[in-house]
Formats: structure tokens, sequence, C-alpha cells
């Protein structure tokens, strides 16, 4: 087909595997790109304001709420920007358990959007249902990886969502010894289902579409950076304190857009598991740095649709690491902390990254200890500017190459690369090429 007559108007409803509603709207007229945008189009959900009037504890687990998937995420951010309004400084016990809380998360999310939301993108699939006829196996593996990490979660949390078990201060209840080197064997046996993964992946076939862009993240000098660290830019090749986190997102609004938008030091910038492996490499696992040279995974990486093989690195990491870290726990023994705390006056930022990248909350309290003030900014909001720069770059050149059916297919990938958390309820996915 000539490229100079494609004028194309194309409308794909309810297309599943991304998580709340979102339009991309593209205009090409005779083979020229006029309007390139994704909107978002969700109603706002108030959280912050829910919190109002809450005492600190309570704070991490109603926020909790805000997500289905990264829950222990929202609870770690919102329990460290807590303590840090409240002067609490916490044990070396409670950082492992939580850390260890946080990677439980990783296998969870990370799994799931790899083997249910990316890979039938990449055979051909509509959904991965069709994958249970034509590749059991791999649906069997999958099952079986979700499954491990969601009792590793309930192990160390309580229940396999919204857990209750870590509160300021410390521990409600530690995890049983006995669970956790159940969870330790499990770990070690799936370590084969691992290497089947990575077989899976190595597999597909990634557009090969890049766009250099600012990669933002937590960073760590002694360690792969997902419960602490400073606010890091592959730009500066620098960081702020997380107290500082409204200087790196500088919120703002457009207009065909119900979220906010996030930039720092370009126009845009980007968050997730690409962005934590291009600025945190040295700090992987050696067998997650292995993995990424198998994936061909350099860095640093420009291709988006290269955060699904960054999310399997962090899969390798977190499993291995999680390992180190339940022996250390099992060695040491598990002690009782008091968890009492009074509360008072202040104002603290805290932040862990989540899978989909890194998540902020800020707490203020009256002197009656009465949450006053409430901010949370999501990895996604974060995103979604860089999502759309993508797209203006990635569709003049997909343009002349690519049928209609095929653009919209690469148009939904890159959203789905991002394995973004649009709201946590209805799954649709609008595109629309004007006329």
């Amino acid at each position: 087909m000539n490229p100079d007559t494609k004028t194309y108007r194309i409308d794909v409803h309810h297309v599943t595997r991304v998580e709340g509603h979102g339009n991309i709207r593209i205009n090409t007229r005779d083979g020229v790109v006029e309007e390139v945008k994704l909107c978002i189009v969700e109603a706002n959900r108030f959280f912050e304001s829910f919190t109002r009037g809450m005492q600190p504890q309570e704070i991490p687990w109603i926020v909790g709420r805000i997500c289905g998937i990264c829950c222990v995420g929202h609870q770690l951010s919102s329990t460290k920007a807590v303590e840090a309004s409240q002067g609490i400084t916490v044990s070396p016990q409670t950082v492992l358990l939580r850390k260890m809380l946080n990677e439980s998360q990783f296998l969870q999310s990370h799994v799931l959007h790899v083997y249910f939301l990316a890979v039938p993108d990449f055979v051909g699939a509509p959904s991965v249902l069709p994958l249970a006829k034509t590749h059991p196996e791999v649906v069997r593996r999958a099952l079986r990886l979700k499954k491990l990490a969601n009792d590793y979660t309930e192990v160390m949390g309580g229940r396999t969502l919204h857990p209750m078990s870590n509160t300021l201060k410390g521990w409600r209840k530690l995890p049983d010894p006995e669970r956790l080197e159940a969870i330790r064997a499990r770990l070690i046996a799936a370590l084969p289902d691992l290497e089947e993964t990575i077989a899976v992946v190595r597999s597909l076939k990634i557009p090969p579409y890049e766009r250099e862009t600012e990669f933002v993240s937590l960073k760590h000098p002694d360690e792969y950076a997902l419960y602490d660290g400073e606010v890091y830019s592959s730009d500066t090749r620098s960081g702020v304190p997380v107290a500082e986190y409204r200087s790196v997102t500088n919120e703002f609004t457009v207009a065909h857009s119900t979220t906010k938008w996030s930039r720092w030091h370009r126009d845009s910038y980007a968050v997730g598991a690409l962005a934590r492996v291009n600025n945190n490499f040295e700090q992987l696992h050696p067998e997650a740095q292995t993995v990424a040279e198998r994936l061909g995974l350099k860095v640093p990486c420009y291709n988006p649709y290269m955060n699904n093989v960054a999310q399997v690195v962090e899969i390798i990491h977190c499993a291995h690491n999680s390992l180190a870290m339940i022996e250390t726990a099992l060695n040491g023994g598990l002690k009782e902390e008091p968890i009492i705390h009074i509360p008072c006056a202040g104002r603290g930022a805290g932040a862990v990254e989540v899978p989909r990248g890194i998540l902020f909350h800020e707490y203020a309290f009256d002197d009656a200890g009465r949450c006053c003030d409430a901010n949370a900014i999501i990895p996604t909001s974060q995103n979604i500017n860089n999502i759309e720069q993508d797209m203006k770059a990635f569709v003049p050149r997909m343009l002349p190459v690519m049928s209609k059916e095929e653009l919209t297919l690469h148009m939904e990938m890159l959203l789905r690369a991002y394995d973004p958390c649009i709201s946590c309820s209805v799954h649709m996915l609008d595109v629309e090429f004007l006329d």
C-alpha cells in the first residue's frame, strides 16, 4: 500500500490487559500523522481525602486499598512516610521483613504481567485463555509461579492481598519460621520454572523501536534499590532525597487526560523495571545480570518494549535475593519488638519501588495527631506523559511499514509494556484513528 494514501479511522473497544480507562487518539491523513494523544478518562478517586482525620497507624492499612496488585507497595510507602512524620526509626529486623514482603509483591506482579498480559501479544493470542489449549505447560508454569509468590506474601504479611502484619515501628505478627523455610524450599524448587520463563521470553520478538528518555528510580549504593535510596536521574547521574520528591514529579495537567502528568529534566521521564535496571544494573544479583545478557538487555536501553524483559530480570533478582534474605531471617532468629506509638504533629514523605515504578506518599499530622494533609503519586501518573511521547515518536516510523491492524497492535503493546495501572477496576482501551 502506498503510505501517502494512509488515512485511518479505527475504533477498538474493550481491549483487555490494561487496567482502567484509556483512549489512544491518532489522526493520519494521506500518510501524515496529524495527532497522537493518550487520553485518560478515569474519574478521580480521592484516596488522599479518605485519610483526613485518621491516626498515623490507621493510614497504611487504608491506603493499601488504592490498588489490589501494588497493595504491599502502597502500604510500605505510606508506612515510611508516616514514620518520617512521627520521627520513628525502625530496627534492622523490620527493614529486612519489609524488603522480603516487597519482593514477594514483585514476584506476584511481574509473573502476572509477563505471562498473562504481555506474552499473548507476542504469540498472537487475544488473551492467556487460548494459550491454555495451545501452550498448556506455559500456563501451568505461570500458575505455579504466581501461587508461590502469593503464598510468599501471605506468609510474610498475613494474607495474600492487603497484608496486615506490617505496622508502624515493626511487625504485628512475625512470619512462622517453618512456613518461611517452606517458602525457601519452594523458591529453590522453582528455579527450573524460572529458567523456562527465561527461555519463553528469549523466544519473543521484541519490536526494535527506541527513544532516548530520562529514567528515574530509587538508587542505593549497597543494594538494588527497591525499598530504600535517593530519587535518582539517569540524566544528571545524581539523586535527591525522597523528602524533595515534588521537585522530581512536577505534576501538571493536560486537557485530554484526567490524570496528572510529570516531568523532571526533560519533557517526560520513565519509571519502572527498565528504569531500575538502567539505573542500578551493577546492584542486580549476579544471576539477574547474566539473565539480562542472555535476553539481550544491555544498559542503557531505550526500547520501552524491553520493559517486559527487564521485569523477567527482576523476577530472577527477587527470587535469588529472597533466598538470601530468608536465610538471614531464619539464622538470626526473629524477635518480637514493641510497636506502641503515641501520635504527634509532623510531616513526612516516603517512597518505595513497586513493580510499575517509584511510588511516593506524604502525610502531615496536626497537634492532635490526626492527618490533615496527604499526597500520593503513583508510577503510572509519572509514566503517562512518557508513554504518549513514545507514541508520538513511533507512530510516524511505523505508519509507512505497517497496516492499520499492525499499528493498532503495536500501540496497544506499547501501552501494555509499561504495565500501566490506570485504575483498579475496569479494563478498557479505545484506539481511534480520525480522518
